[in-house]
């Protein structure tokens, strides 16, 4: 259970925007205080729902043995979910910029203005759980596990999902000026192929997902 959690958060955590903006957020006035209060946006929202997903979860008591089916069913139905959203992403086409639009979404004005507060919000938006991270906490909600085994399997997942934010902080302590320094040049790559980091995990996610319901239903009874 553990393994297969942390491996889905992982994926769940490679978010190209998440770590844009620890860059940029390193690359301000005060970077630590900043992106320390980014990190606990990221964190707070992320152990949140980590809590209700579980709780819903296992509200529906998917965990027991009887609920086989509707167990591997729902596993199938996330992956398919994933690779209908990846399909979506991929034949998207990009809007050209519009320098006279630019920073006016909701988000983007909170990034472009670095403070305490707005990163921490900025936090808890990027981290509203998306698909990839119900897979991860799924795994935990639906395996029949003692409550001290789900506690550490649960901050398992959190800890992972903001792995971008924490990463590059620890980094920035050791290292500051190389960290700014590579992070300013790794975000022009980042711009450059966000789009193809996230189909590429949404379908590694969704495929692993697919598999997993599908070997579920009709081979494991």
């Amino acid at each position: 259970m553990l393994v297969q959690a942390a491996g889905l958060a992982l994926l769940a955590a490679l978010s190209p925007t998440a770590l844009l903006v620890a860059a940029l957020y390193l690359g301000s006035a005060r970077p630590r205080l900043v992106t320390a209060f980014y990190l606990a946006g990221a964190t707070a929202m992320s152990l949140i729902m980590a809590v209700v997903l579980l709780a819903a979860l296992r509200g529906v008591n998917l965990q027991r043995p009887a609920e086989h089916e509707p167990r591997y069913g729902l596993r199938l139905i996330l992956g398919i979910l994933l690779l209908v959203a990846a399909a979506v992403v991929a034949r998207r086409q990009p809007r050209p910029p519009d320098p006279a639009k630019a920073n006016q979404g909701f988000t983007s004005r909170l990034v472009a203005d670095p403070a305490p507060r707005s990163a921490f919000l900025v936090g808890i938006l990027i981290f509203a759980p998306g698909v990839s991270f119900l897979a991860a906490v799924q795994v935990v909600a639906t395996a029949r596990a003692s409550l001290e085994l789900t506690v550490i399997a649960l901050v398992i997942i959190v800890v992972i999902n903001v792995l971008l934010v924490w990463l590059p902080i620890v980094l920035h302590l050791v290292f500051p000026g190389a960290t700014t320094r590579y992070l300013t040049a790794f975000n022009g790559w980042l711009r450059a192929h966000g789009k193809l980091i996230l189909i590429c995990v949404t379908v590694a996610v969704g495929g692993i997902m697919v598999v997993n319901g599908i070997y579920g239903l009709t081979v494991v009874r």
